[in-house]
């Protein structure tokens, strides 16, 4: 079993008369972020990734800074080891399942660290689409292979936003399982949107509550959810 990874998060972004404000710092290997709508749990995921930029703070990822408003650093997204899948998965449309998941192997090859392809797909329970065209997946294919892509490029930290929205009940129980295999067998620290109480206890080991852009609990999932 992986060794938890410290997580430290602590930023203030202000978009659009929205602010959100985070100050976090844990040990975990599943952290996730639960609450509402608009709490600003998929905004937190993009600032990690680098897609939003906070007013201020401090963002590492065992112990590796990926953003420091007092030294200036600001990785651009290619550069944090980030491995992110969004709800709605982002397939490349003009490539099959084969190029979508090798695809992300170009980080890893560069890095000198990759993960094997039949280990990836056997973890995910991607191997029966590799030859298939992304336009015949259903949602939950879509999300597994999404999955194979993003851990292909060995990330330091998996950003997952709500990977079950689009599945029916059989194939979320096959997902939580891999999530699990993710967490347990690979050491890649995964920070995890939801809001369902039942997957947050199912795979996270820490939780942030947010509501309207605040933190408003945080601890093991039995504390809170």
């Amino acid at each position: 079993m992986s060794a938890p990874v410290r997580v430290d998060l602590a930023f203030t972004l202000e978009q659009d008369g929205f602010e959100l404000a985070i100050d976090h710092h844990a040990d975990s290997r599943v952290l996730a972020l639960f609450g509402p709508s608009g709490s600003g749990k998929t905004t937190t995921l993009e600032v990690i990734a680098g897609l939003r930029h906070p007013s201020c703070g401090h963002i590492a990822i065992a112990g590796r800074e990926l953003y420091s408003s007092a030294t200036r650093l600001n990785l651009p997204p290619r550069q944090r080891g980030v491995g992110y899948v969004p709800q709605d998965a982002l397939l490349f449309p003009h490539l099959d399942v084969r190029g979508n998941v090798l695809f992300g192997a170009r980080r890893a090859r560069a890095h000198g660290h990759p993960f094997a392809l039949e280990d990836v797909l056997a973890l995910v329970e991607a191997g029966p689409l590799l030859e298939r065209e992304v336009a015949g997946l259903s949602g939950g294919e879509r999300q597994r292979v999404a999955l194979a892509r993003a851990l292909m490029s060995s990330p330091d930290v998996l950003l997952l936003d709500e990977p079950l929205a689009a599945v029916d009940l059989p194939l979320r129980r096959r997902i939580v399982a891999s999530l699990r295999r993710i967490r347990d067998d690979l050491g890649v620290p995964v920070i995890y949107v939801t809001h369902d109480p039942a997957e947050l206890r199912s795979v996270a080991d820490t939780v942030i509550v947010l509501d309207e852009g605040r933190v408003v609990g945080s601890g093991p999932p039995e504390s809170v959810g």
